[in-house]
């Protein structure tokens, strides 16, 4: 039986797989089998993902939609997002409460509940 695992292959192996080839990517590189691959990996005790698990990526932030005044349509909240008059000044657009100009997130902001009348209040 020949031994496909000559010296020179395990480095291709171990560069291939730091870089984060799938084991097929590797197996068709290297001429053999993804199981191969992976058989030879677990042997040396080459793991993936442990990097990742102990520094997790933040996600990107959400990009924001771009709402201009003209794409704005029923349904939609007109909140104002931005400085008027700049080219990133857009609306939420996110769908609104019915009857309302807003989303649920942009009402909380804009109407204040009426709270109990206290006795320090003066009446009109």
């Amino acid at each position: 039986m020949n031994d496909p695992w000559t010296p020179e292959r395990i480095a291709a192996l171990k560069s291939l797989w730091d870089v984060g080839l799938s084991t097929r990517e590797i197996g068709l590189k290297l001429g053999i089998t993804k199981n191969a691959v992976v058989g030879k990996a677990h042997r040396l005790g080459l793991s993936k993902g442990i990097a990742a698990v102990a520094a997790p990526v933040a996600a990107p932030p959400p990009v924001a939609r771009l709402v201009r005044l003209e794409t704005l349509g029923v349904g939609m909240c007109c909140w104002p997002d931005g400085e008027p008059g700049t080219p990133d000044f857009r609306f939420c657009g996110e769908p609104s409460l019915v009857d309302k100009p807003y989303c649920a997130k942009h009402c909380d902001r804009a109407y204040v509940r009426s709270g109990k009348v206290t006795s320090n209040t003066v009446a009109a």
